[in-house]
């Protein structure tokens, strides 16, 4: 069994979710800090970057981002990319883990995105992951993140799931299955990938990501234990829609006190 984000997944991470759209969320990443911050927001912290999807067009946005990764493997993606990008100048990357990792600045925004909140399942990870957001802001400052959502988790419940990826070197499939362990909220999500050219089989991996899911009350006692008030919770990325038991993906909005 390869580690979470192996070399091959994280390889392929971009081509698997390139029908994402990274643009359209970040429009709306820049529409919350206009609706909820209170001061000009400058400097980001994208904990759990990944391959900087949303990192780098913030950047060409004109903000100064660093973001933190545990994936080595992930973060040489994102290097390699903000080397072609037109914001390069205003990117900072850096490998740590985001439970632990000491304070590296002061930013006005702190964002916890595409379930990596949910990758901390135990209920000190999630407090200390909370803790490092706090640390990087000053009052007012805002948390923006992302989690699956409770309710809609329980009522939908995983499914087995297909996905087929065209590439120059073959084609991608990636095969998820989850198995749902109601006492803990979590869901252990099963990942197969294979790279297959004219039918021969070139590359496999196999990874287990547990996710924890959560639930309005929870989310707003973890934030306020870690120094936040919960401005918002919506459906992502309908943010302007409460979530409910279709909405697997919820945004939440905190301010730091």
């Amino acid at each position: 069994m390869s580690t979470v984000f192996g070399p091959f997944y994280a390889d392929a991470y971009d081509l698997v979710y390139r029908d994402k759209d990274y643009a359209a969320e970040c429009d709306l990443i820049e529409r919350l800090f206009r609706d909820y911050g209170t001061t000009p927001i400058k400097r980001v912290l994208d904990l759990g970057c990944g391959t900087g999807n949303h990192a780098i067009p913030l950047a060409e946005r004109h903000y100064n981002v660093t973001g933190v990764d545990i994936s080595a493997g992930m973060l040489a993606r994102a290097k390699a990319k903000a080397e072609q990008s037109t914001g390069h100048k205003r990117l900072r990357f850096q490998e740590g883990d985001i439970r632990q990792m000491g304070a590296i600045g002061q930013f006005e925004a702190v964002l916890i995105l595409f379930a990596v909140l949910g990758y901390q399942i135990d209920n000190a990870e999630v407090a200390a992951t909370l803790a490092t957001a706090r640390r990087h802001l000053a009052p007012g400052g805002l948390l923006l993140f992302d989690v699956w959502h409770g309710p809609a988790v329980l009522h939908q419940k995983p499914t087995m799931r297909m996905k087929k990826v065209e590439t120059p070197d073959g084609n991608i499939w990636r095969a998820t299955h989850g198995e749902l362990n109601i006492n803990r909220h979590t869901c252990l999500v099963r990942y197969r990938l294979w790279l297959i050219d004219r039918d021969h089989l070139v590359q496999e991996a196999e990874e287990d990501h547990e996710m924890r899911f959560f639930f309005p009350l929870e989310l707003a006692q973890f934030l306020d234990h870690a120094g936040f008030a919960l401005q918002r919770l919506g459906a992502f990325p309908d943010f302007d829609h409460d979530p409910d038991e279709t909405t697997w993906n919820a945004m939440g909005v905190a301010r730091a006190g």
